[in-house]
């Protein structure tokens, strides 16, 4: 049997680099307790749709490039954005199915898992958060989450990712 040959990784591709884009724009400094993570919620959409094209390593990848773009211990994001990938492949059956708003909940704690991870590895580095104002872009991630999906979503079935 001939295995799905695979299609529009350009699509993935550009999907990534566009997040990492959206991460680098400056904004002002009352906004930058705002910005969504990007890259962490582009990860979670193609682990999810793609399962068999998009994981742990992709979520490697994108972490290292955050790791420099951030200025953060090489490995920091890395680390994180690999297990995000790995909790999303496990789980995306079950993520498929749910409702726009159980999976805006669950990309919230996966969100907030990464920064927990990413606050534990900056306390061993004598590093502590501003303040409370640290964990508000977990929140604007899952108030993104719905238009993000259905933007990829509507992309993929243009372009016929697969």
């Amino acid at each position: 049997m001939r295995s799905a040959q695979h299609r529009g990784g350009w699509v993935i591709f550009l999907s990534f680099v566009t997040a990492l884009m959206l991460t680098l724009i400056p904004l002002p400094e009352w906004a930058t307790y705002l910005r969504p993570e990007w890259v962490t919620i582009v990860l979670i959409y193609w682990c999810m749709a793609l399962p068999e094209r998009v994981g742990v390593g992709s979520g490697w990848l994108a972490g290292l490039f955050l790791d420099v773009v951030h200025g953060a211990v090489l490995g920091q994001y890395a680390m994180a954005l690999a297990l995000i990938a790995y909790f999303t492949l496990t789980l995306h059956q079950r993520l498929r199915v749910y409702p726009m708003g159980q999976q805006a909940l669950v990309v919230l704690l996966l969100v907030l898992f990464q920064q927990l991870q990413v606050i534990w590895i900056k306390g061993f580095l004598g590093e502590s958060p501003d303040s409370l104002r640290y964990w508000i872009p977990s929140l604007t991630t899952m108030l993104l989450w719905p238009w993000l999906f259905v933007i990829l979503r509507d992309l993929r079935r243009h372009y016929r990712v697969r």
